[in-house]
């Protein structure tokens, strides 16, 4: 199962750095089997039912209070649910802060070739598809009439979440 886990976050990761989105279908299917795994006796971290479901809701909750704020897409939020059910609650702590940091990494490379021009085609890999914009609130309308600004979303967060769980999976974990 813990192979199962791995072939998700990549397929998560690869998904996100290409497209800078996560879609529903994958979301799902990676909190189905997580779900199912407890019920089958082969939840590969050795997490109850409390324990996953725990995680899943503050994952979810957490990132969704980011995403209101419109800092983060919602893939990202529902991907952090799911994985939630896969880690439990005491393993995400460490995730978010590994893939806080890759994040950061990823901003600053991208703010600093923004500014300083070096390697323009770095700075369009770090930006992401040219076409992925969303607004941060659909129902949200500007003082004028006007649709709200609309926000890049140049941080892939779940690849990177993604990317901290598998490390935390190789090397985080106390067996």
């Amino acid at each position: 199962m813990r192979l199962a886990c791995l072939l998700w976050l990549l397929f998560v990761a690869v998904y996100d750095f290409r497209q800078r989105r996560v879609p529903n279908w994958l979301v799902l299917a990676g909190a189905a089997v997580a779900l199912a795994a407890p019920g089958l006796g082969m939840q590969p971290f050795g997490l109850e039912w409390t324990t996953a479901l725990t995680g899943a809701a503050v994952g979810f909750g957490c990132l969704l209070l980011i995403y209101a704020a419109g800092y983060m897409g919602a893939g990202d939020v529902k991907f952090a649910g799911a994985l939630g059910l896969w880690v439990g609650l005491s393993a995400l702590l460490p995730i978010w802060i590994g893939a806080s940091l890759l994040a950061g990494l990823h901003s600053a490379a991208w703010l600093a070739l923004q500014r300083w021009p070096l390697s323009p085609r770095l700075a369009l890999m770090l930006q992401g598809p040219a076409s992925p914009v969303s607004v941060s609130s659909s129902t949200a309308v500007e003082s004028d009439g006007s649709a709200p600004p609309k926000r890049r979303r140049i941080v892939p967060y779940a690849a990177y979440l993604a990317m901290a769980t598998a490390v935390w999976m190789v090397w985080g974990r106390q067996s």
